[in-house]
């Protein structure tokens, strides 16, 4: 069983603020370090997290601390990114539009989410100006409802986007340049919004071709699947989950597929949930589910209801009902999982 870490608290303003940028390199490790390193030594904020994904080629990178602190680590993370990526020779299993695809601020201590909008606007104008990136605002920061999700900003990839901009129209950036510079060319875009703890969430299925990963993800989503008549018209099918987006991808390096999901609210579609949805189907398709994984951190509350679904019903204690969720979801199947550096609560506590 592991011992929860009670170290010395985070020292810092009260006000606490996560970024998350999520940048397209999760093989080469010395870029991976000189993009990390690039939001390290900002008096206020501190690096969480670093988890960089081979198959995905991409590395999500969690950042907490004081608002302006933070926002300054992001800026330097995208400023390296330019540095060391380049989008015209790179290849990954995860769609992306840019040398970092995402970059959400989400409040999490007396932060609102004002707050991170008003983050959002400023970094995004900053990095257009200064770095003359293309920048695209999403989330609670979208610049009209159209523009909420990152999926619809980011359609067509990097590889489409030169055609996005060449066309004109409702699709192109909120700031930064409006055609195909050898910036652009070299980095892409980036989204940058504000938005609520979401949980990356991915559940392992035991098959190397994702034929079956790929059904269950357009099963559990909440935009469900298409289905195409014999005269040409199509019909949506809702998802079985709520507030839940998935896809079923290969994972190469393990010789397994998953179902990608992101659970954009947590206390509607749990972590176990999902997981249960998912084993259902592929289950129903003669495959197995072989545990999961967590990207970036987690809720400390997301666990500990994970807990008591696979906890026994007496079982009130924190530790052991995360120790629950560990298992019950199988969330050291791929590596091991350290609560103390994954919970956001428990990660905030440490030095």
């Amino acid at each position: 069983m592991f011992m929860k870490c009670r170290l010395a608290s985070f020292d810092m303003s009260d006000r606490i603020v996560e970024c998350v940028p999520n940048f397209s390199e999760g093989r080469n490790q010395d870029v991976i370090d000189a993009i990390s390193n690039a939001g390290r030594g900002i008096p206020g904020a501190r690096v969480l997290g670093i988890e960089p994904d081979a198959d995905y080629n991409r590395t999500v990178l969690t950042i907490a601390g004081e608002p302006n602190a933070v926002s300054e680590a992001a800026f330097r993370v995208i400023e390296a990114a330019l540095e060391h990526i380049d989008m015209r020779i790179h290849e990954g299993e995860h769609p992306r539009i840019g040398a970092v695809d995402v970059c959400p601020f989400v409040p999490l201590k007396n932060v609102t989410m004002d707050d991170c909008v008003d983050l959002s606007k400023e970094l995004a104008i900053r990095v257009s100006n200064e770095l003359e990136i293309p920048t695209f605002l999403y989330g609670a920061a979208a610049s009209s409802p159209e523009r909420n999700l990152l999926s619809d900003l980011r359609k067509g990839q990097y590889e489409g986007f030169k055609e996005r901009l060449d066309n004109g129209g409702p699709n192109l950036p909120d700031f930064g340049p409006r055609e195909w510079t050898d910036v652009v060319s070299k980095f892409g875009a980036v989204v940058i919004g504000a938005r609520n703890i979401l949980v990356a969430y991915n559940v392992n299925v035991d098959e190397k071709d994702a034929k079956t990963a790929k059904i269950a993800g357009s099963l559990v989503r909440t935009t469900g699947r298409l289905l195409k008549q014999e005269d040409g018209r199509r019909t949506r099918i809702p998802g079985m989950l709520q507030m839940v987006q998935g896809m079923g991808l290969p994972l190469e390096a393990h010789g397994i597929s998953q179902v990608s999901m992101n659970l954009r609210d947590v206390s509607v579609t749990p972590m176990h949930i999902a997981f249960e949805a998912v084993k259902s189907v592929v289950n129903d398709h003669g495959i197995q589910t072989c545990g999961s994984e967590l990207v970036g951190l987690v809720p400390l509350s997301a666990m500990l209801e994970s807990g008591r679904w696979y906890a026994s019903p007496d079982c009130n204690d924190e530790e052991e009902l995360v120790e629950a969720a560990i298992k019950g979801l199988g969330l050291d199947y791929l590596g091991e999982f350290d609560p103390n550096q994954r919970i956001i609560e428990w990660a905030l506590e440490r030095k």
